[in-house]
């Protein structure tokens, strides 16, 4: 595999697909014939991923409703599209999904269901001499953009053992910079560790000789936290209650499929990274990164909640304090009859 390749035609490729994805649906009126799907192109969204290479989603929907997806590579663009109503539905990870509620009119971004849990690790550089948290005093560590889910976890982490980042006048040096940048960065030595979702971490850690020395799991009550939840916009699902039914059962079905079928998810996985990223991972890159993920559809609401709670004391979720309590759109677990908390 070329990972290089991955990166630069990759990043241009997803950038392109979001811009696009953004300009083109703007102009679109919420219709009870479509519906609109954002999600991003990594292991962890395995259930769209799939959902849409398998036919489970057109299966549930049926030929009469017109589904169209967009290629994210950041929160804060879905949340903005959401806003804009130039999507309906997205998965996202904790952090978006918070800050999509709360900055949304009349909270009219809440949470469907959960598609992961898990799936992210510190990897150390294999030049670093880096054995515990203990060892991050005036080391260089990155981190995806600020206020994402890995981000907060890593400032929160820092805070939990006493440490401060040098911004806040402490000895930590941390990067918030794209996963592409991460890894060059890597290449070059020139960070001392990486606190990245899969299947990043797999790829700094199997081509790159990075140690893993953790998985974030194991720093949770339970050893598990949501990293991927599926967010909808109200107005549309107010609308469309059949087609969100139908959409969720789909959700579902995929979850069961995708933990009986991890070598056929992995294909279709690698065909969509091809497809729309023109390059593929290893098998074994991507086998031993789906193994390091639970999908399921299970929220993990408690974590949803502590995540929270991380952020805010990061300042992170503003000054007036926040409220989560309709933040979860009830739906029966047995039917996905979708209602109303």
């Amino acid at each position: 595999m070329k990972i290089q390749s991955i990166i630069f035609t990759g990043v241009i490729g997803v950038v392109l697909l979001s811009l696009l994805g953004i300009t083109l649906s703007s102009t679109d009126d919420i219709s009870e014939k479509k519906l609109r799907i954002a999600y991003f192109p990594n292991i962890g969204h395995a259930i769209p991923i799939v959902g849409m290479g398998a036919g489970f989603f057109e299966d549930k929907i049926g030929d009469e409703i017109k589904i169209e997806t967009r290629i994210f590579d950041s929160g804060p663009q879905v949340i903005e599209s959401l806003f804009a109503n130039s999507i309906d539905i997205a998965y996202v990870g904790p952090g978006p999904a918070i800050n999509g509620f709360l900055n949304s009119e009349n909270h009219n971004i809440r949470i469907l269901a959960g598609a992961a849990s898990g799936g992210a690790s510190f990897i150390v550089h294999p030049n670093s001499e880096i054995n515990s948290v203990s060892d991050f005093m005036g080391k260089k560590i990155a981190a995806p953009q600020i206020g994402n889910t890995q981000d907060v976890s890593l400032r929160h982490h820092l805070s939990e053992n006493q440490l401060k980042p040098a911004e806040k006048g402490g000895s930590v040096v941390v990067y918030n910079i794209p996963n592409p940048d991460i890894y060059t960065l890597f290449v070059k030595g020139e960070i001392d560790g990486a606190w990245v979702a899969e299947p990043w971490a797999t790829i700094l850690e199997i081509e790159l000789d990075g140690k893993r020395l953790f998985h974030e799991e194991e720093l949770w009550p339970d050893q598990e936290f949501a990293s991927v939840l599926l967010i909808g916009n109200v107005d549309y699902i107010k609308k469309n209650k059949t087609i969100i039914n139908n959409f969720l059962n789909g959700h579902h079905e995929t979850m069961i499929w995708i933990n009986d079928n991890p070598e056929e998810t992995r294909n279709i996985f690698n065909d969509f990274l091809d497809s729309h990223l023109g390059q593929s991972l290893s098998d074994n890159v991507v086998d031993i990164a789906l193994s390091n993920i639970q999908i399921t559809d299970d929220p993990k609401r408690n974590s949803v909640f502590s995540f929270a709670e991380q952020a805010n004391a990061l300042g992170y979720l503003g000054r007036n304090g926040y409220d989560l309590s309709e933040i979860f759109y009830y739906f029966d677990t047995n039917s996905f009859d979708v209602g109303e908390t």
